[in-house]
């Protein structure tokens, strides 16, 4: 709908992962080269976590076309709220094997058969699961006894675990303590910095045709506005400033000016979340003082002290206790 308007030859800020715009910071590069070594020298298990909207999938698809037209064979698992015999089916399946009616046992054969005759074969097999973060501890045993299916020298399947922290906290449980200890390569993306969000936003423009003009469409004060309402967050970078260019379009603007941002955040609610929470913690603050006044009180009363003497005391634990923010 703007592309003419801004003279672009494509929609820079589309939030499906499109490798081709690929942003390559430190932290993604690193991880791209864990994901991608990890695969090709047989390490086993790897994992790579980030916030929501950092780049894991983009990163995985950038990885498969690396490795497409290459000696790889991969099982794709998006949806990972399955059960383990749900699990097995699943990847089963997407390795072309025959699943269905079989059991547990059927399946586990069948898939041994498929990777020992890949890897005679000198080919490599892994098995990706995204959104890892939702698998249960018992599909996550599921997939560490998968990597049992070994050579002296090789692991005959490649396992890329992808999520969010959240999957971290899972990997530290005591439960899963043998599946952390196979972890051959780990990393984690983070959000980007204002530095990078004003590269990124560049690059998006660039690829999409913008050339000399790119600067002008989102100036520095701008860009610093959308790095404050997506706190460096990539895919709330392309939600703000693909809405930010349909606004400016419908005003017939050349550049999109910063009181547009904080309207396309305000539209987003983008700036609910931190108020909500900061509203929280000063009545959780002001119910937590409550209680420990209580107990003081209590405690004073246990000991037999005056009341005069109580007010006394109150008085000056909390001139230098209290927080500030709390009145």
């Amino acid at each position: 709908m703007y592309k003419t308007f801004f003279k672009l030859r494509r929609n820079p800020f589309e939030i499906t992962p499109d490798p081709s715009f690929l942003f390559p910071t430190r932290r993604h590069n690193e991880a791209l080269a864990a994901l991608y070594y990890g695969v090709r020298r047989h390490k086993g298990f790897v994992v790579m976590t980030g916030e929501v909207g950092t780049g894991k999938t983009l990163l995985l698809r950038c990885l498969l076309q690396l490795l497409h037209g290459s000696n790889v064979a991969y099982a794709y698992l998006f949806n990972s709220r399955l059960s383990s015999l749900e699990f097995l089916q699943y990847v089963t399946g997407d390795f072309g094997l025959p699943a269905a009616g079989k059991n547990k046992s059927e399946l586990l054969l069948q898939l041994g058969g498929f990777l020992v005759t890949r890897h005679q074969q000198r080919l490599t097999t892994v098995l990706v699961a995204d959104e890892a973060h939702h698998l249960s501890a018992e599909v996550l045993e599921e997939i560490r006894l998968l990597t049992n299916l070994e050579t002296p020298h090789d692991k005959l399947l490649q396992i890329l675990l992808v999520g969010q922290p959240e999957l971290d906290e899972k990997l530290d449980s005591t439960e899963l303590r043998q599946l952390k200890q196979r972890i051959a390569l780990r990393s984690q993306l983070l959000p980007l910095d204002l530095e990078e969000t004003r590269g990124y936003i560049a690059r998006r423009l660039q690829l999409a045709g913008a050339d000399s003009h790119a600067n002008a469409l989102f100036p520095n004060e701008t860009i610093a506005e959308v790095y404050r309402h997506s706190r460096g967050i990539p895919r709330l970078i392309n939600t703000i400033c693909e809405n930010a260019l349909i606004s400016a379009y419908a005003r017939q603007l050349h550049g999109v000016p910063a009181e547009i941002i904080n309207e396309v955040a305000t539209d987003f609610r983008l700036n609910v979340s931190s108020t909500r929470a900061d509203e929280a913690n000063v009545r959780n603050g002001k119910e937590l003082w409550e209680a420990v006044k209580t107990l003081l009180e209590l405690h004073n009363q246990l000991l037999g002290v005056a009341p005069s003497q109580q007010q006394a005391s109150m008085k000056d634990f909390f001139e230098v206790r209290k927080p500030e923010r709390i009145v």
